[in-house]
């Protein structure tokens, strides 16, 4: 059977010590280092590995072999055959020759927080597309660490134009590694041209899109689901949902709108992954408005937060206009609740509060109603009617005489989403 280049699953529960190191420079809390090893401990159970110890080292430099001091390398040992571990997990990037090295000296597997989340993201991944972009990252991943997962590099051949020193098993396996990454992308490419398709006949149709984005965990889905009466998974783990799922929403006035939640974010998302997925993060680039759902009862809130506009930045959406909902305010006191503000338009909401979503909705009207005009529209124009009631709240359809050939439509929608059909108006705006 042909196995992934990085093992997804393994058929013994595996018990695994967490390390991270932490430079003194940066002098980082005590508080942030160990919320830090509690989101790695969350990615381990995440990936199925029971946590059995934890090790944290301060350093003034990284080594350049070990990544860790040669003296906690003989200690992280010591902790594994006391506990009688089988990974080690650290909560950085190690290099190919430092995985060597550690595993070498330690006899261990040793997994690095990269690994550890494209291995969440390949148990995760349910669409074709989801798939492809996590191959993608995982091989990208790989190619440069080929060097330390091979210990006899060269075979010789036999037979006629086979003598000789003959093609190592590394450079045989780094170009297949390479034709595979040049196929992924154009399969990635095609989907993306099938996605794009998608988009322009929303966009054309006159939709108004929103996305959904924040830490992972934040309750991005759970939200999804009270808002659209949806079915998409929504459970209390790390990246509970991977590929993008889009939902109509129809508020009060009638208006529909395209809700879209797309992957959490997370501290260090590993870039090529950031770059697998950017066909389906460019869904954020869409979104006439951005919802950025925040876990309110973090205690490294504001350090999420940070890390979410990170990403944004990264995709060019930046910009966009946007709308912060502090999820999860009944696990706050009311003082804890005071303390919830931000540079962008927010709300204070708990997704399970049935009045906290009625005032999400009305919000979302108030803030995409803002223009009013009257148009008289020839009833044989009914695309053009359909479009007009899809895009904006109708206010109201005036009375006409019963054989007029056309209707009049006040309608009360934001400036930006009558522009997409201001030039099919132009002609029939009455005031």
């Amino acid at each position: 059977m042909r196995r992934s280049p990085i093992e997804t699953q393994s058929t013994v529960q595996e018990r695994a010590i967490l390390v991270t190191v932490e430079m003194k420079a940066k002098e980082q809390p005590e508080e942030a280092v160990q919320h830090s090893l509690e989101e790695l401990r969350s990615l381990a159970e995440t990936a199925g590995v029971e946590t059995v110890e934890t090790v944290v080292q301060y350093r003034d430099s990284i080594d350049a072999a070990w990544y860790i001091g040669k003296g906690k390398v003989e200690e992280i040992r010591m902790l594994k055959e006391m506990h009688e571990a089988n990974v080690i997990i650290f909560n950085q990037e190690l290099s190919g020759a430092q995985v060597r090295n550690l595993e070498s000296a330690i006899d261990a597997k040793i997994i690095d927080r990269t690994q550890l989340i494209l291995d969440i993201f390949a148990q995760r991944a349910k669409t074709r597309e989801g798939k492809l972009q996590v191959e993608l990252a995982q091989l990208q991943y790989l190619l440069p660490r080929l060097a330390g997962h091979y210990k006899n590099l060269s075979r010789l051949g036999g037979g006629i134009g086979t003598r000789g020193p003959g093609e190592t098993q590394l450079e045989t396996d780094r170009r297949h590694i390479q034709r595979r990454i040049r196929d992924l992308k154009e399969q990635i490419e095609e989907v993306k041209r099938h996605r794009q398709l998608h988009r322009t006949k929303r966009r054309r149709s006159g939709v108004t899109q929103l996305a959904l984005v924040g830490y992972t965990n934040a309750g991005k889905s759970t939200l999804l689901n009270r808002l659209t009466k949806a079915d998409v998974l929504a459970e209390d783990n790390l990246f509970a949902t991977l590929d993008p799922t889009s939902r109509r929403l129809t508020l009060p006035n009638g208006l529909d709108l395209v809700l879209t939640d797309t992957v959490g974010f997370i501290q260090n998302l590993p870039h090529d992954l950031v770059a697998a997925f950017r066909a389906t993060l460019e869904e954020v680039n869409e979104a006439d408005i951005i919802l950025h759902v925040v876990d309110s009862s973090s205690p490294m809130r504001d350090q999420q937060m940070a890390v979410v506009e990170e990403v944004l930045a990264e995709l060019g959406a930046q910009g966009k206009d946007r709308i912060v909902i502090f999820n999860k305010i009944d696990l706050l006191t009311p003082e804890e609740q005071d303390t919830l503000i931000a540079k962008d338009p927010w709300m204070r909401i708990s997704a399970y509060s049935d009045e906290d979503l009625e005032r999400v909705v009305q919000y979302l009207q108030d803030r995409l109603e803002e223009e009013e005009h009257l148009y008289r529209i020839p009833i044989i124009r009914g695309d053009l009617i359909a479009k007009i009631y899809r895009i904006g709240g109708v206010v109201r359809q005036e009375e006409e005489e019963a054989e007029a050939e056309s209707i009049l439509l006040r309608v009360s929608a934001r400036s930006s989403i009558l522009a997409q059909v201001a030039r099919e108006l132009e002609d029939y705006r009455v005031e």
